[in-house]
């Protein structure tokens, strides 16, 4: 097996155990956050619904021009978050279940949860 099936496998195994534990409601919806070489991808799920609520990436053009510049960095993960925070206010939801994805929560990760909960979201 080479080395990046086994950190995918890897993070795949964390993963599974963090959703047997973790799932999002009407009230609090599970907000998820993948992460590529390239750029950071997030949704506010409804698992009870099964329903993506409100979404946000680092590949929209137009909305930040600071995201389209750092899309694979913290500066733009930040700014995905920010975008997140008021797309969640829009839908008055204020409280979420952070979901890391098996990612570490270190870095863009991290940087996507300080940003909401500057914004007065709670995580």
């Amino acid at each position: 097996m080479r080395a990046s099936n086994k950190k995918k496998a890897r993070r795949l195994r964390r993963r599974r155990h963090i959703r047997k534990k973790l799932s999002g409601t009407a009230s609090r919806p599970r907000l998820t956050v993948f992460r590529s070489a390239k750029h950071i991808y997030c949704q506010v799920i409804d698992d009870l619904e099964g329903v993506t609520l409100v979404s946000a990436s680092s590949l929209v053009k137009g909305d930040k021009d600071i995201v389209s510049k750092n899309s694979g960095n913290v500066e733009g993960a930040t700014a995905v978050g920010e975008m997140l925070a008021s797309r969640l206010k829009e839908k008055g939801i204020s409280l979420v279940a952070f979901d890391r994805n098996g990612y570490r929560y270190h870095g863009r990760v991290q940087a996507v949860a300080e940003a909401l909960r500057k914004e007065g979201i709670g995580v």
